[in-house]
């Protein structure tokens, strides 16, 4: 057998140092590595000095890591928005819109893997922007100009090759009063129809999209319960609607629709409680089977099962899927956009939740991201 020198163990040394520093130590490598991040979750600050997009990488495992921001060129209200939709991400995910509710603008950005890069800032067609959502190259924008002793209306931008934005002529609706409360607006998946929900008057509009982007005449449908806010559409023209019952505590409910032709909503599920408090945002998967609401007063996720006809049971009795912890002010939400993450922005602890969406539908907490800006709104994920 060959002696081992001090000589050769000096050099067995060096070489498992040289492999220990090749090798990433586990949990280490997809933190700090670009090659591991594969998406995105973005914020902004609304701050009404100067907006900022804020941007977190995702890793493949739903990790968030810090990305930088962006000012947006425009300014943030500094308070409240209450509502849902701040910022929207085209299909592709090339452009990133986001609303600068003080300045009354648009911003947009060219998304990039490591960063963004602003393109233009236009007016929004009237006061106080607080949602957008886009449909190939045409952009919304809901304006809630009757909190700033205006009008609450509804404009419509092209957006250009380049990502600039130019007003649509005639495309300006008012809502169904001055002062309506708006939370959202959004497009359906096809992109004939586009709906808003009015906390004050208990109403979802909607309007049908000509063929030119033009709007047609209003149409307003009653909410089966009170304070309808956040929505999302599934498959089958199927619309899912938070109702926030004015706060009142475990009184919150979602109720489910089917969006007709001529734009009016036919019920499907009145009303089915989340038992929980204040549910104002909503998401729902890709694939259409599961939606989600956060509950602002109780801190919580509640989940729902949908079957192919748009019927929806709480997928916990309890009302509970997931918990954002006591406090927390969940205040919206996003998917990623392979559906297996869901994020939500707390505005009560001023964090981002983070959650693991299971193959039935139940959610398992991740790291999150902390020290977010109070006052910050919006949330869009890649």
């Amino acid at each position: 057998m060959s002696r081992v020198t001090g000589k050769h163990l000096f050099v067995l040394s060096l070489l498992i140092a040289t492999i220990l520093m090749t090798v990433p130590l586990a949990g280490t490598a997809e933190a700090g590595n670009p090659r591991d991040y594969v998406g995105a979750v973005y914020t902004m600050t609304n701050d009404a000095s100067g907006n900022e997009v804020i941007m977190y990488h995702r890793t493949a495992h739903g990790h968030l890591v810090p990305g930088g921001t962006f000012s947006t060129g425009g300014l943030g209200s500094g308070d409240g928005l209450g509502n849902q939709g701040a910022l929207a991400l085209s299909e592709g995910n090339r452009w990133l819109f986001v609303v600068n509710a003080g300045s009354d603008d648009v911003s947009v950005f060219r998304v990039k893997r490591d960063g963004l890069r602003l393109v233009d800032v236009q007016p929004s067609g009237g006061q106080r922007p607080i949602s957008v959502t886009v449909d190939r190259d045409l952009l919304y924008v809901l304006n809630a100009g009757g909190a700033v002793s205006g009008v609450d209306t509804i404009t419509g931008l092209d957006v250009g090759p380049d990502g600039t934005l130019s007003p649509l002529a005639g495309s300006t609706r008012t809502l169904s009063a001055g002062n309506t409360g708006p939370a959202q607006i959004a497009f359906s998946p096809n992109g004939r129809f586009l709906a808003v929900t009015e906390k004050a008057t208990d109403l979802i509009d909607t309007w049908r999209v000509g063929r030119n982007g033009l709007p047609s005449d209003l149409v307003s449908n009653l909410s089966e319960g009170a304070t309808p806010f956040g929505f999302a559409f599934g498959k089958r023209h199927q619309l899912f609607v938070s109702e926030a019952a004015g706060g009142a505590p475990d009184a919150s409910s979602m109720s489910s629709y089917e969006l007709e032709r001529d734009g009016t909503l036919q019920v499907v599920n009145s009303a089915v409680p989340t038992t929980e408090t204040a549910a104002c945002w909503v998401v729902v998967t890709g694939d259409g089977r599961f939606a989600y609401t956060t509950n602002a007063g109780s801190g919580t996720v509640s989940g729902y099962r949908i079957a192919f006809d748009g019927t929806i049971t709480l997928l916990d009795a309890d009302g509970v899927t997931g918990s954002t912890g006591g406090g927390s002010g969940p205040i919206d939400m996003a998917l990623s956009n392979n559906g297996r993450y869901l994020f939500t922005l707390n505005g009560g602890n001023n964090t981002i939740g983070a959650f693991k969406i299971r193959a039935d539908g139940s959610l398992s907490p991740l790291p999150g991201a902390d020290e977010i800006p109070p006052g910050a709104n919006g949330l869009a994920a890649l």
